[in-house]
């Protein structure tokens, strides 16, 4: 089995996997803000998602010397998010709208990122050579670092943490969550960045460094911003 086939195949796996969480958080009898399930909005999403996606994946692979289109999936989340905070500014939108993605959000990585293990060398998503017992060589003869994996099982760990929350009711983190897990993406991922062979932009960091940082800058004036979290037992608002 090719590794673009398996790549494509936990592509499918991580947007049914988003699905079936915002039925499972639907299930709970939570309540979102309609306006994330609005057509223009969900509209303007995908367009920024997939703008950023192959704007910052092609950038990163420029300046690390190659040439070629690629996606990203923090490029994504990125454009995605400009593109909702602009269309939300235009349409006069003050509420916190990205609350039930969070869940998606998580297992949709923590998925799609073992697509991107088993896709090899041609996603360009593997670490750098590591002397560590579980390198691995993804066909080149040179163990590297899984690092799909790591963030892979960062993520897994959020998705699970969180739904431990919502079972509980808990109100910060239901309310909150959509910031909580681009806090939590945006300082793992800058953490694997060192294990990255990616092309420097300023000093050690590379594109996607600052993309990390920036995210989590965004995340956490959000949360330092946030209305104080009601008590909700049957529904969370955000």
């Amino acid at each position: 089995m090719s590794g673009a086939f398996l790549h494509t195949l936990f592509d499918v796996a991580a947007w049914l996997a988003a699905a079936a969480a915002l039925y499972w958080l639907a299930r709970r009898g939570l309540r979102f803000p309609a306006q994330s399930f609005e057509l223009p909005y969900v509209a303007v999403l995908v367009f920024g998602a997939g703008l950023g996606a192959y704007l910052f994946g092609s950038a990163n692979l420029w300046l690390s010397g190659q040439s070629g289109i690629a996606r990203s999936v923090e490029g994504a989340l990125a454009g995605g998010i400009v593109a909702i905070e602009l269309y939300k500014w235009s349409a006069g939108i003050t509420v916190r709208t990205g609350a039930r993605f969070a869940l998606p959000l998580a297992l949709g990585i923590a998925i799609g990122r073992l697509g991107c293990y088993f896709a090899g060398l041609d996603d360009f998503t593997y670490g750098t050579p590591t002397a560590l017992p579980w390198g691995h060589d993804f066909g080149d003869g040179v163990p590297r670092h899984p690092v799909q994996l790591y963030e892979s099982a960062a993520m897994a760990v959020f998705a699970l943490l969180y739904v431990l929350a919502v079972l509980n009711r808990n109100a910060f983190v239901i309310t909150n969550g959509f910031y909580l897990v681009l806090a939590y993406y945006g300082a793992q991922r800058f953490l694997w960045e060192f294990l990255k062979p990616y092309g420097p932009l300023i000093g050690p960091f590379t594109l996607f460094h600052l993309l990390s940082m920036s995210i989590l800058l965004y995340a956490a004036i959000m949360l330092a911003t946030a209305p104080k979290a009601r008590s909700m037992h049957e529904r969370a608002v955000a």
